[in-house]
């Protein structure tokens, strides 16, 4: 028997897939207000987009004020998840005077995943989003939501009227946050510095039931899970080479080689101060043997026997993703995510200067220089053997995220997605731009999966 789950604020089903890919979850509702992620997710999880609840399975294509949480009641729904827009909570928008959090209406969505637990009481609830989230308000907004998860209060008015009308002021049952850290999840296999927050509560009820043991086991499960602890990758971690090679490291010597040769001109062309410090800490010091910048590249310090368990763990994640031996260049699906797009020749020439793990500041005082200079990522390309920077939804002038290979622009969705851990049998409905705002918005499948999995283990002996 599969564990029934809601999912909230679902976009294009990232941490829907993760779930339903550990064979352990099953489905019955979710909801997304946007039509191309609620298209998505019908496409690729075979299940009908509709306004207003039929049958279930399905994902209702509705802004999430309007569930009636009332019509699920008695299906026993085991896990409630979601992540609710968190551009108010994101430390990406700048000072905390731009960030408030819960005090715009569209920070305060997350009283409804709230409003989600008074009515359908799951067993378990994983709650996600983004790290700024603990910093927003000076640490208001994050209190709050913990406080409101604990005693399922609600204190907005307009939640209230909502869940008043739906005549949820009966006595519900609150949670106990068993975790609730930053992820990195590049120590769970994902090629891409990304971290979330990650909130996991249990029905106090139940965790009551088996005394403080039972939170504690969780607790301890979860932390071990999620830290990659046992896990060669938590040290070693795969690589956007890999991804898109579909092949571990040992074997892409040539590749790696030939895409770093490309850049033996850079420095002495642009001849700036950051390009000199570059040729000083990067160039000078690689070897262009694979294994051993990646080693030199990512800081790791670890025994040979467990690299080599390393690239064993790689292999066998490349396999579980369904890269290994598929080349993502050489790939065409049908949505059209792989096509490359088109870019300015002002724009090929500036990235031509800009090797791999550098941005806009390489060429800053010369004829290829940008006016964007407030942010990293802009033009920042990705290095082939380090975890790709955080994949973002949104945003232009210069901020796709771009190719390591000389010749390359910006990345195509195919490849954000690849770096995103979604199988490339995974579809994705809308235009360019939509595209790109679901896979940066989505929960890495991957991630998901393990955070799935920590959670069978525990729902299965409650």
């Amino acid at each position: 028997m599969k564990h029934k789950v809601v999912s909230l604020f679902s976009g294009a089903g990232g941490l829907d897939l993760g779930f339903a890919s550990s064979g352990k979850f099953e489905i019955l509702l979710a909801n997304e207000i946007l039509d191309p992620p609620a298209e998505t997710y019908s496409l690729n999880f075979k299940v009908e987009k509709v306004s207003q609840r039929v049958s279930l399975p399905c994902i209702l294509r509705s802004d999430v004020a309007d569930l009636d949480f009332s019509t699920l009641q008695g299906s026993e729904i085991d896990v409630v998840i979601g992540g609710p827009p968190c551009q108010d909570f994101s430390i990406v928008r700048g000072p905390a005077t731009e960030r408030k959090g819960v005090e715009v209406k569209r920070g305060r969505l997350y009283a409804h995943f709230v409003r989600a637990l008074i009515k359908l009481q799951p067993k378990v609830f994983v709650f996600e989003n983004v790290p700024g989230l603990k910093s927003s308000n000076n640490g208001l907004a994050y209190r709050t939501i913990l406080e409101d998860f604990k005693n399922l209060g609600i204190r907005w008015a307009e939640v209230k009227e909502v869940l008043e009308k739906q005549n949820g002021n009966g006595k519900s049952v609150g949670y106990e946050v068993v975790f609730s850290e930053v992820v990195n999840m590049s120590k769970l296999g994902v090629p891409q510095a990304r971290e979330r927050l990650i909130i996991v509560g249990v029905r106090r009820d139940i965790l009551h039931a088996g005394g403080g043991a039972r939170l504690w086991r969780l607790a301890q499960h979860l932390r071990t899970v999620l830290s990659g602890c046992g896990k060669a990758v938590s040290d070693c971690p795969l690589t956007p080479i890999e991804a898109f090679e579909g092949k571990p490291l040992p074997e892409l010597q040539s590749v790696y080689e030939d895409v770093m040769r490309e850049y033996a001109d850079v420095f002495s062309e642009v001849a700036t101060s950051t390009a000199k410090e570059w040729k000083r800490k990067v160039w000078d010091r690689l070897t262009f043997d694979a294994v051993r910048d990646y080693t030199y590249i990512n800081e790791i310090k670890v025994p040979e026997n467990w690299l080599e368990n390393a690239f064993k763990e790689h292999a066998e994640l490349l396999e579980e993703l369904g890269y290994k031996g598929v080349k993502v260049a050489e790939i065409a699906p049908p949505d059209g995510s792989n096509a490359r797009p088109k870019e300015s020749r002002t724009v090929i020439e500036r990235l031509k200067r800009i090797p791999p793990g550098a941005n806009h500041e390489f060429v800053r005082g010369t004829k290829w220089e940008v006016e964007g200079r407030g942010m990293s990522l802009i033009y920042r390309r990705i290095f082939p053997l380090k975890p790709a920077y955080t994949v973002v939804a949104y945003g232009g002038g210069g901020t796709w995220g771009y190719h390591y290979e000389r010749d390359r622009g910006m990345l195509t969705n195919r490849e954000r997605a690849r770096l995103q851990t979604f199988p490339d049998w995974f579809l994705f409905c809308g235009g360019w731009a939509q595209v790109r705002a679901q896979i940066g918005e989505a929960v890495p499948p991957l991630a998901a999966k393990r955070i799935a999995s920590a959670l069978d283990e525990f729902l299965k002996h409650v």
